[in-house]
């Protein structure tokens, strides 16, 4: 599943536009490295979001087309 279709499914971030941006702007990282939004995601990456002065971290747990609004949270674990 590409990146930015990730971060929307799983509720990290609330659109996918606004994830779309986020990974062009640089802000993105997987695994330590920058990602495109068309990076393709698997279980056990790491993703780290900045918000502005936040950090965000999360781990992959699952990758999944949809999910229903209160299983979004088992996608991924906060680190």
């Amino acid at each position: 599943m590409r990146l930015d279709k990730y971060l929307k499914v799983s509720r990290i971030i609330k659109r996918r536009t606004v994830a779309n941006e986020a990974c062009d702007a640089g802000r993105v990282l997987v695994n330590g490295r920058v990602a495109k939004a068309s990076l393709d995601v698997k279980v056990g990456d790491v993703i780290e979001v900045g918000f502005g002065n936040k950090q965000v971290k999360a781990e992959v747990l699952s990758v999944k087309e949809t999910v229903k609004k209160e299983e979004a949270g088992e996608m991924f674990r906060y680190l």
